[in-house]
């Protein structure tokens, strides 16, 4: 197929329904979460949910990547694990066709190379060298190893397990496609890693026919192994709930010593930080790493809440980044939003003016909203201002580092046109420090010629006030380099008025 989107060129396409021309309810009933194909969306599998469903399906799904840790582990154990082994046991691409995670920009990410490789043949080896032989818990989870600090992070876990599964999401997606997919947007793939053979130790290749855009294939996830932000299973929760968990060990040896070590490590200072709190309770785990095993257990014995948070959670996204941005789209699209031209300081100019013009007088302010609360995280407000600009001639890059941080965006024509812009919410703390020096460091970090582009989100009338102060002491607040955008949600036109 050519890179060309399946959609009528007068038609905004930015969901997976969009582009394939499918009904997003076929979806639904299927089970499949609708994703974005113009940017990552903040959602990633939970191996605990496969775990704790009641589809045999999903539970022989944890059971094979448990054996597969198991295989993994015994290697380790043994010494067997040589450079050439490492790279065809341990490393694994990421599999950035489920659009699902925290890309830069796209859905581009890192994959599991040598650093991840190596922590985990290390962590198999010494302090998680009984997995998969646990006798406190129901089952092994592979989650464990994000439990201490070892180099196996969150992210880790989650390009693993999906890289697991491989075979089963591709076959998930062709069964959707062939009911719902015209044959014409649909192709062959040879997809690696599929199956691993452990009479021969070798991951086995298979062909699938899927959905198929810009030359690569795409992946469709069951919504009821999502979640986001953590897995039920997960460090931070580890180091707040310790203390409390400590003073419940049954083995009485281990719960005296683990509490005698946290009296020792938890600061006696009245002002430590909780930073500093966290960190002695990780000593902690560091130090009797047995303790993990009870909160796996105590999670495991809580587990039907788990499939409940993970929905509300997930419900979450869809609402701002499928359902929300889909009304902003399609509001953008009938203003000619998308028709802007010019050099890429005046496109990324007037795609802010459309932009707040569209949240402060065409009811586009429902988009920062769930359940009536204006969403906290800059990181979703950068994915919503990145989906806005699928149709532009620009290249729009995300967090960019060219050598003094990471700018949010940069808007560029090749190397003589090129505009940053920073987008934050008004509420951030750093504001004042950010509006007087951060953009200017990256323009000239970036080379560009631009002034920086500076837009600012407010939600109440506080928020406002504290914003136009600051802009007064740094002699901004006639700058036509910063962007207001209003989007409190009791001054706004009735819908029949918007």
């Amino acid at each position: 197929m050519s890179s060309r989107r399946h959609q009528q060129a007068s038609d905004p396409a930015v969901h997976f329904s969009d582009f394939f021309q499918v009904d997003p309810r076929d979806l639904e009933s299927y089970g499949a979460f609708n994703i974005s194909l113009v940017n990552d969306l903040p959602l990633f599998i939970d191996p605990f949910l496969l775990f704790n469903s009641s589809k045999a399906e999903y539970q022989e799904l944890h059971a094979e990547i448990i054996r597969y840790m198991r295989f993994l582990r015994d290697r380790s154990v043994a010494g067997e694990v040589d450079s050439g082994l490492l790279r065809a046991w341990f490393h694994f691409p990421e599999i950035r066709q489920n659009w699902f995670g925290f890309s830069q920009t796209g859905n581009r990410g890192h994959g599991l190379g040598s650093k991840f490789a190596t922590s985990l043949n290390n962590g198999l080896r010494s302090v998680f060298s009984d997995f998969g032989e646990e006798t406190v818990t129901e089952s092994s989870h592979i989650e464990k190893l994000t439990l201490i600090s070892t180099g196996v992070g969150r992210d880790n876990i989650s390009d693993f397990t999906t890289n697991l599964i491989l075979g089963f999401l591709a076959e998930y997606t062709r069964g959707f496609a062939e009911r719902h997919i015209q044959a014409p947007w649909r192709r062959e793939f040879m997809l690696p890693n599929v199956r691993f053979n452990y009479e021969t130790r070798s991951w086995v290749r298979e062909s699938f026919e899927l959905p198929t855009l810009n030359d690569d294939f795409v992946l469709l996830t069951p919504v009821d192994i999502l979640t986001r932000d953590e897995a039920w299973i997960n460090r931070p929760e580890l180091l707040e709930r310790l203390p409390s968990l400590a003073a419940a060990l049954p083995d009485d040896a281990l719960r005296s010593q683990v509490n005698q070590y946290l009296m020792q490590v938890l600061p006696r200072d009245p002002k430590a930080t909780e930073k500093e709190r966290r960190r002695a309770v990780a000593r902690v785990v560091e130090r009797f790493p047995q303790v993990l095993d009870y909160y796996i257990r105590d999670k495991e014995e809580h587990g039907d809440r788990a499939e409940a948070v993970a929905a509300e959670r997930v419900n979450e996204v869809r609402a701002i980044f499928v359902e929300q941005i889909r009304d902003l789209v399609h509001s953008l699209f009938a203003t000619q939003f998308y028709d802007v031209a010019g050099a890429t300081y005046q496109e990324a100019s007037d795609r802010l003016a459309f932009m707040k013009d569209v949240i402060e007088n065409k009811g586009g302010h429902r988009i920062f909203y769930v359940k009536g609360k204006p969403i906290e995280r800059e990181a979703d407000l950068h994915i919503l201002y990145r989906m806005t600009w699928f149709a532009t001639p620009s290249d729009v890059s995300r967090e960019v580092d060219d050598g003094r941080g990471p700018a949010d965006f940069k808007i560029s024509r090749g190397a003589a046109d090129k505009t940053l812009v920073e987008f934050k919410l008004a509420r951030n703390r750093q504001l004042e420090r950010n509006l007087e020096k951060q953009a200017e460091v990256y323009a000239k970090a970036s080379d560009s010629t631009n002034p920086s582009l500076k837009a600012i989100l407010f939600f109440t009338g506080g928020e406002r006030e504290r914003v136009l102060r600051i802009l007064k002491r740094l002699e901004l607040e006639k700058s036509p380099h910063v962007v207001l955008i209003d989007a409190r949600s009791d001054n706004k036109p009735s819908g029949s008025r918007a």
